[in-house]
């Protein structure tokens, strides 16, 4: 077994999502206690020149014509063949919808138990959030070795880029005979604005109650001359589109302004806007996790609070 810490890498369409070099950040200062090197584990085909900002020791990168899409089947082979084979003392890979895809299936093939939801941890204990992040639960590991699911957003990704990491090229697993076919990556349409592009940002949470209530956040976001974005249950209630919605699985967005309505705050929506300039949140729940991002607070009913605040404007 080696002292190393490994970061698995996640990239779509040509860029690397913003949980590698969060786990990268914090690899080095794992790395720092373990004596050991930080590692980054790359697949795909043709894609060895992302790893140019990676703040690693080392990148392994795996080329195959069946890696060139996130294909879980084979993604799960070819880490497992990697990670048996340089027997790693820690393993991070992101709480994403890739990752979560694959997480298990290497603590199995692999021998290394698996803490998901992982919001920090050091060589021997993981603190994970639970509840959409009003629980916070620490585990400790036993044995010397773990995998670690981890949350996005919990790290600085500034932390995680740098250049001069070494590209080792291995070899693939054997690939063939794959169960599962990458078909075709389907994008939602655009909408009627691009949350992405503008400046101010009203978003509305599960809060609100109704569709009908949807008017009064609205008002206010008339009022800032901005636009009504939202999290994802309000979509999936249908009272919104996709393209409003704001997070891991909607879209990321840095605004000058963003103002959380109703949010409690789940990691999944902290991803989504967690780089905006100035955050400011309004919940009845004094103990919402959004407060512990928000740069300003309001703790009451929004029903007094937005009207108050429009009328006022």
């Amino acid at each position: 077994m080696s002292n190393d810490i490994f970061v698995i890498a996640e990239h779509l369409k040509g860029k690397t999502d913003d949980i590698t070099y969060e786990m990268l950040g914090k690899a080095r200062a794992l790395a720092g206690s373990t004596g050991g090197s930080v590692v980054a584990v790359l697949l795909g085909s043709g894609a060895s020149g992302l790893a140019a900002d990676y703040a690693a020791d080392k990148v392994l990168y795996v080329d195959h014509a069946s890696l060139a899409e996130f294909n879980p089947e084979a993604y799960g082979k070819a880490l497992a063949e990697v990670i048996n084979s340089q027997s790693p003392q820690i393993v991070l890979v992101g709480n994403s919808s890739q990752g979560m895809d694959i997480g298990a299936a290497l603590s199995v093939d692999c021998n290394m138990p698996i803490v998901a939801y992982a919001s920090d941890m050091t060589t021997d204990t993981v603190t994970s959030q639970l509840y959409g992040g009003k629980m916070s639960v620490e585990s400790g590991i036993d044995g010397d070795r773990y995998i670690a699911s981890v949350l996005p957003g919990s790290f600085p990704a500034d932390a995680g880029k740098g250049s001069g990491a070494s590209v080792e090229e291995v070899a693939a697993a054997n690939l063939d005979g794959l169960n599962i076919t990458f078909k075709g990556l389907i994008e939602p349409q655009g909408g009627d604005v691009d949350i992405t592009a503008n400046d101010i940002l009203v978003s509305v949470g599960r809060g609100i109650q109704n569709e009908d209530n949807l008017e009064i956040v609205q008002e206010l976001a008339d009022k800032l001359g901005g636009v009504l974005s939202c999290s994802r249950p309000i979509v999936d209630s249908k009272w919104l589109p996709k393209t409003r919605q704001v997070g891991k699985s909607g879209l990321k967005v840095k605004p000058k302004v963003y103002i959380a309505v109703g949010i409690s705050g789940a990691p999944e929506h902290i991803e989504g806007m967690k780089d905006a300039e100035l955050i400011i949140a309004i919940n009845s729940d004094p103990k919402a996790p959004i407060f512990d991002y928000a740069h300003y607070g309001a703790v009451g009913d929004l029903f007094d609070i937005i009207p108050s605040l429009t009328e006022k404007l």
